[in-house]
């Protein structure tokens, strides 16, 4: 499903916090939000998912305004993992998951043999399988990040929107995360902070910053020192990976630069 973001703008308590972007994110194909902290990666994937409204352009998938959806039909064809979570009640893992489910159909509490074979394995596709019957509140944070991947998966829809799931895991779960992301060929949005796991694992990196798309494109086209020193305010040094020939950044000190590419005061600009 082709998921088209146009001219998007979204608020936050009363403040622009997106502005003017615009992105085309093609059927089965991956892209990677990278950007500092504050730069409006998390409100644009709860616009894009409708949890978020915006102030100004439209998302559409397959060329339907999701404003036009009822909220059940856009549940089928986008499932969000959300970066801030709050279900610190008892409830069981295997519960947990099904909530997935509750778009197609019977819902919570009337969950048919089916419903529980795709809750099931989602939870071993990720690695979860043996927390099925554990107490979701009870898990550690990279715990929970798998079970809630697995319920994204059980939600089986064909547009995947991620805010930072690798959060809490150990790189080995990282890896193994992203790669799965990969394997289940949905559209997916996903926001990294990890630029180098970006590269490997998306088809496609957008840059936020202040709210803005800087740059879109592949992961070669999009990142490189200049960029990073300008954003992210630090200096990196780009290296060619011995097996894969990806292009791998080893991140140095922080750049004189500011993030955004501001000179701070007093501070000559660097023309190396």
């Amino acid at each position: 499903m082709r998921v088209e973001i146009e001219d998007l703008g979204a608020r936050r308590g009363g403040r622009p916090v997106v502005a003017g972007v615009n992105i085309s994110v093609p059927s089965g194909t991956v892209l990677g939000l990278v950007g500092p902290n504050g730069s409006g990666k998390s409100t644009l994937l709860r616009v894009v998912a409708g949890l978020g409204t915006p102030s100004t352009g439209r998302v559409r998938l397959d060329g339907t305004d999701i404003a036009t959806l009822h909220r059940r039909e856009l549940a089928r064809r986008v499932a969000v993992m959300a970066q801030e979570h709050s279900e610190e009640f008892e409830i069981p893992v295997l519960d947990m998951v099904l909530l997935g489910r509750i778009p197609h159909g019977r819902g919570y509490g009337r969950d048919s043999d089916h419903d529980v074979a795709v809750a099931l394995e989602a939870l071993e596709r990720t690695g979860a399988d043996h927390l099925a019957h554990r107490s979701f509140a009870q898990l550690s944070g990279g715990e929970r990040q798998r079970v809630l991947f697995a319920r994204a998966l059980t939600q089986d829809t064909p547009v995947l929107v991620l805010d930072e799931p690798t959060n809490h895991l150990d790189i080995a779960h990282q890896l193994e995360l992203l790669d799965l992301v990969k394997a289940t060929e949905r559209t997916v949005l996903v926001a990294l902070h990890d630029l180098n796991l970006a590269a490997r694992s998306c088809d496609a990196i957008g840059v936020l910053a202040g709210g803005r798309l800087l740059s879109l494109g592949s992961p070669d086209e999009v990142l490189h020192t200049d960029l990073i020193r300008s954003v992210f305010g630090v200096d990196s040094t780009a290296v060619e990976h011995p097996d894969s020939g990806r292009r791998h950044f080893l991140f140095d000190a922080r750049s004189p630069l500011e993030p955004n590419g501001h000179t701070p005061r007093n501070q000559p600009a660097s023309h190396t």
